[in-house]
């Protein structure tokens, strides 16, 4: 996609994500607006280079490898709960940082993969 539409729709989503974060989850703007940046961002590098987000993006050949690979996925997926958990935090700040999580890592996997390209 060329980039007169990739960047606009990027920017549109972002804002429909941070959006729905400041009306669901967030009460603030300033976390709200972080969340649109990082998934404008990842949304950029989807349309822009045509990406999978799903497909594999980082192979590793040792079964050692991709096992050390899977344990620090999961720790990235379960963290934000235990830290919520651990903080006492209302459910919805929780589920509003996992939004950001899971948008920072999108962003970080399409962006090296576009960089690769």
């Amino acid at each position: 996609m060329s980039l007169d539409r990739s960047l606009p729709l990027a920017v549109a989503f972002g804002l429909l994500a941070g959006g729905l974060v400041r009306e669901f989850l967030l009460t603030h703007w300033f976390p709200a607006l972080g969340v649109a940046a990082v998934y404008a961002g990842a949304a950029y590098f989807y349309l822009a280079f045509d990406l999978s987000l799903l497909g594999t993006q980082v192979e590793f050949t040792s079964r050692r490898d991709r096992v050390g690979y899977a344990v620090g996925l999961f720790g990235l997926s379960v963290s934000p709960l235990a830290f919520g958990e651990y903080a006492g935090l209302s459910e919805p700040t929780v589920f509003g940082l996992i939004v950001w999580l899971m948008g920072a890592i999108a962003f970080l996997l399409l962006s090296t993969a576009a960089a690769h390209e």
